[in-house]
């Protein structure tokens, strides 16, 4: 069997790097004629033992998906990753989702954390791994626990497989010779230090213990964690020095510096009297120390945290309260003082800890392993999508957005961001949005939301039948005249209602400001506004398809998108201008809504030839993966995948679904919902932008993770996706009656 392993790895300082190398060779124990080859996650260069064959540059996303290259490349049978939040690039370790997600074999992964509070992007991260394993293994029975009832997580994967833990064969006394301690009574605590692992507590707890035990000597093992000492340096340690000092304990306090090898280790916890965990608090659902403890034999004290409860259940050790050092205190002087308290203790914990042993770790992740790999099927899952599995379609967050004079710009995370106040192309968003949900979704709200947005559009419209754009929360204009973009938006909002509303004080009112704007209809230089003008013409020669001087307008403007695709195209670059922008897909589409009311073939071929250089570039493996704004794709250079946004999104819903009305062919209804399911997870990220909680869209897909405010722009988008694609399979419905 090939197995990768995706981990820190020594020799880097770190209890997950020794966990994987300490695994790796429990494994080989077992399957000797296996390949085992780890793909480090670091930052810094490291002289690498020769199982490490690839590294992964913690900080670059091209460098996951690399890897996941490799490994699909490489003849691996499977992959064990060790996931801690803390090792991984990117919002909460967002980016090694690229890599597993791209992964063509079977998944193993450790957490070595499992939070009780995640924030959105721990959660949503946690679940997705799981989503993606073939096997789950945690060390505790409380981590599953928090699986279930936090994450929602079925627990039919996870598998319970403690810490692993070395060979504990030194004699006790001869322990305390080999390192020197002999006439003393060891007390111990390993691990990197820092402010939560809780010695002080320890230290003034043997204030007391020293005036019985004048040969106690606590031990202090281990570095400040890296972590810790690029943040405060080594602030903490001399904090423990200042204490001991204090308290005249220097004689009973020794600290020792250093990330000690795992032969120092076993002799310091062969040593040990009593070992020490005294955290400050409970959430730590593994802990490599305590385990390593248990399996030496050690008699243990320590603050009640998860693992701990649960691996010092049944007279295995002694918990004491957090940061409560006169139990502390009690529970060692009763310790020290009495050996057969002592004796059944360690007894207790060696039978317990044999268990634990790496040899028969690894023999447990062995079994897995051969059950797990021939099992697999590596086919792609059903991508099926139904209406049913599509978010309620809820006014929630809209109307959270609205005040009296229209909806804002930009929240923080789902909150109102009032200092950026307003602009015209939301509130032209937030129109087409209720016009086009009124005929699905109308509520009680609904007349009184296209009365506001429409009221706002009137305000802005000037004299000469342009726009004012941006609007503080003052109501004070910001601009002398918008953009074209948002003036095209305006149009094409308006034309939908001229053709939907039935309202006439609206109707008669959109008209106005309509017919107001169309003199400059002719002077719009850019692409996109000639394309949401192009939609709003439509939308009006739906109404009134009679008109042909509308109709020759709209010939005029679709002809001045085909000679700038001619300008720009060549036999490898089908679009309309040399770069591929913003809001891309919404070009081909105002070609395909203008074919049915200009008849010409050229239309149509445009519009389906562009739609398919478009998809070539940001459809991959039936999923959508946009042009990131980051740097927008140029001929023959490298695409940027960052910060993609819910406009673009919705672009490639709309135009999806005119071609399948066009064409009828089933692709382009699928991929119509390849592009709506981008929202809900199924982008280069792997997690969902719509939030089931505020019933808002994050803003976007950027290199850290997602951006979690849940602007007007992007929640508009997301809605606007959702009626076209619920209606959709309305009308799919109706036609296969």
């Amino acid at each position: 069997m090939k197995i990768a392993y995706i981990s820190t790895y020594l020799p880097k300082e770190c209890g997950i790097a020794t966990f994987t190398s300490d695994l790796l060779h429990a494994i080989a124990l077992h399957n000797q004629e296996s390949v085992q080859h780890v793909f480090a996650v670091a930052r810094e260069d490291y002289n690498y033992p020769d199982e490490v064959v690839f590294k992964i540059d913690q900080y670059d996303q091209l460098s996951y998906i690399e890897a996941a290259k490799f490994i699909n490349e490489n003849g691996y049978d499977c992959v064990v990753l060790e996931h801690e939040y803390g090792i991984f690039g990117g919002n909460s370790g967002i980016y090694i989702l690229s890599l597993i997600n791209a992964l063509h074999i079977p998944l193993l992964v450790n957490f070595h954390t499992i939070l009780e509070k995640p924030n959105v992007d721990e959660k949503a991260i946690l679940i997705e791994i799981v989503k993606r394993a073939s096997l789950v293994i945690v060390m505790s029975n409380y981590a599953i626990t928090l699986l279930k009832s936090v994450y929602r997580i079925n627990s039919g994967k996870v598998k319970l497989i403690h810490h692993g833990v070395p060979e504990f064969n030194l004699d006790h006394e001869q322990a305390k010779i080999s390192k020197g301690l002999q006439g003393k009574k060891v007390l111990l605590t390993f691990g990197f230090l820092g402010r939560n692992k809780g010695i002080e507590m320890v230290i003034e707890s043997l204030v007391e213990v020293v005036k019985t035990e004048p040969d106690l000597l606590y031990l202090v093992v281990g570095k400040t964690h890296p972590n810790v000492l690029a943040h405060s340096g080594e602030e903490y340690r001399e904090y423990l020095e200042g204490l001991v000092k204090v308290h005249h304990l220097e004689e009973h306090v020794q600290f020792v510096n250093s990330f000690v090898s795992q032969t120092d280790l076993v002799e310091y916890l062969c040593a040990c009297d009593v070992y020490v965990t005294p955290y400050i608090n409970e959430a730590q659902i593994t802990s490599g120390t305590l385990s390593y403890a248990i399996g030496a034999g050690a008699a243990v004290v320590s603050t009640p945290y998860w693992h701990a409860r649960e691996l010092l259940a049944e007279g295995r050790g002694v918990l004491v309260e957090f940061k409560n050092s006169v139990k502390m205190a009690e529970a060692l002087a009763k310790l020290l003082s009495n050996v057969d308290y002592r004796m059944t203790l360690r007894d207790n914990a060696r039978s317990f800890g044999k268990e634990m042993t790496w040899r028969n770790i690894g023999l447990r992740y062995t079994r897995l392993l051969d059950k797990v790999v021939p099992t697999y099927d590596s086919s792609k899952e059903n991508v099926s999508f139904s209406r049913d599995e599509m978010p309620k379609f809820s006014w929630k967050h809209i109307d959270r957005m609205t005040n009296q004079v229209g909806i804002l710009q930009h929240a923080t995370y789902s909150i109102s961001n009032y200092r950026e106040g307003y602009c015209l192309d939301d509130n032209a968003r937030a129109l087409l949005v209720t016009l086009l949900a009124q005929r699905d979704f109308a509520d009680k709200k609904l007349d009184r939301r296209i009365s506001t947005y429409l009221s706002y559009i009137y305000y802005h419209q000037r004299e000469d039948g342009l726009f004012h754009n941006f609007m503080d929360f003052q109501n004070r204009f910001l601009d002398e005249v918008g953009s074209e973009d948002s003036f095209g938006r305006t149009i094409w909002a308006l034309g939908v209602l001229l053709r939907e509303m039935q309202l006439t004080s609206y109707y008669q009112l959109g008209y106005e400001i309509f017919f107001r704007a169309l003199p400059n209809f002719n002077l719009l230089r850019s692409n996109r506004a000639i394309a949401y003008t192009v939609l709003g013409i439509a939308e009006y020669l739906h109404h009134q398809s009679n008109d042909e001087v509308m109709i020759e307008l709209m010939r005029t403007l679709v002809g001045k998108l085909i000679r700038e695709y001619e300008a720009s195209s060549d036999e490898n670059w089908q679009w309309f201008e040399s770069v591929l922008a913003y809001d891309n897909a919404i070009l081909p589409y105002s070609l395909l809504i203008a074919y049915p009311f200009l008849n010409d073939e050229l239309v149509k071929q445009v519009g389906l030839s562009t739609l398919k250089f478009l998809e070539s570039i940001t459809i991959q493996n039936g999923a959508l993966s946009l042009v990131g704004n980051q740097e927008w794709a140029k001929q023959g250079k490298h695409i940027s995948k960052f910060g993609q946004q819910p406009l673009d999104v919705t672009a490639m819903v709309f135009m999806y679904r005119e071609a399948f009305r066009l064409t009828n062919k089933k692709v382009y209804f699928n991929r119509m919902l390849a592009s709506f399911r981008w929202f809900l997870g199924e982008n280069d990220l792997k997690l969902g932008l719509y939030d089931e909680e505020t019933k808002g869209c994050c803003d976007g897909l950027e290199s850290y993770g997602i951006n979690r405010n849940q602007g007007a722009e992007s929640t508009l988008c997301f809605y606007l996706a959702h009626t076209v694609v619920y209606r959709a399979f309305i009308d799919s419905d109706q036609d296969s009656r």
